[in-house]
């Protein structure tokens, strides 16, 4: 984790907008802190883009006329500094996920990105965005369990990030359902590598989710429905590390910007799992 938190802070040396996944991780992992000048860079680019951004979308707050998660993307990055998103730039970025409509557009990778955008920080307490959200990845749910980027076979990618975004909500007895019958699909999917494979090809871009979605719910790394042949999520994604602490998106494979992202912000994750703090993606609490 220290390496992988060095090198992505050394190849980002000025953050801006666009550089999210890497802001949320080093703030999540402690790398600086949330007063730190790097910080500080991100949000000022930020800032700056903001106004234009949205009026270029002609959707009050929106930075994508289309694409949701362009907001909740950015929403996590100022959760995780201790920014306030409804005030940049001028722009409140919570004010667009009033139309469900715009949140629904990118199929449940809205509903999923703006139920963790919102929570981060509890944005728009009692609106009916929450239940719409949740509703709209139920519905969505495949038949045997678990969820599907396409198709009606559930892909551990869409089942984890579905998971994550469903962690906070397991007081509905149909949410709980459904949590327990996508990690069921997860486990069942799990290769003896510890691994998975998705689209033809093992990456470590799927191990890194659901890491993340165990964590996001409580269960242990080290559940016995998750180590196959001695083999956990943790050390098969250790397997895609670089020398250099990058990561691949498959294993004979370059170094990769995505599967970076993902498997460091995956190690921080893990980390404060076992340091008894709060999730990766809980920023309500330390």
């Amino acid at each position: 984790l220290s390496a992988a938190l060095a090198r992505q802070a050394s190849t980002v040396p000025s953050p801006g907008y666009g550089d999210e996944w890497t802001v949320l991780g080093l703030a999540r992992g402690g790398y600086f802190t949330a007063d730190s000048d790097y910080f500080a860079r991100y949000y000022a680019d930020l800032a700056a883009k903001v106004p234009e951004l949205t009026a270029a979308s002609g959707r009050d707050g929106a930075l994508n006329a289309y694409k949701s998660t362009d907001n909740s993307r950015v929403i996590l990055a100022l959760s995780a500094i201790g920014r306030d998103a409804a005030q940049v730039g001028g722009c409140d970025l919570t004010a667009p996920y009033a139309d469900f409509a715009w949140v629904s557009n990118q199929g449940i990778n809205g509903p999923i990105f703006a139920l963790l955008a919102l929570d981060s920080r509890n944005y728009l307490p009692g609106s009916a965005v929450r239940r719409q959200c949740v509703d709209a990845i139920l519905s969505a749910e495949c038949s045997g369990g678990g969820w599907a980027f396409g198709g009606s076979a559930a892909d551990p990618d869409m089942t984890a990030m579905a998971l994550q975004a469903l962690a906070k909500y397991r007081d509905r007895q149909d949410v709980a359902d459904a949590v327990e019958r996508g990690l069921t699909v997860l486990s069942q999917q799990q290769e003896e590598n510890g691994g998975f494979v998705a689209y033809d090809s093992e990456s470590s871009e799927s191990v890194a989710q659901v890491i993340v979605a165990l964590t996001e719910l409580g269960v242990s790394l080290t559940d016995s429905r998750f180590v196959k042949s001695g083999n956990t999520l943790v050390s098969r994604l250790l397997e895609f590390r670089t020398e250099n602490g990058a990561f691949r998106h498959i294993l004979d494979g370059e170094e990769d910007v995505m599967a970076t992202e993902q498997g460091f912000y995956a190690l921080v994750a893990v980390s404060r799992a076992e340091q008894g703090k709060s999730t990766l993606y809980t920023m309500t609490e330390t």
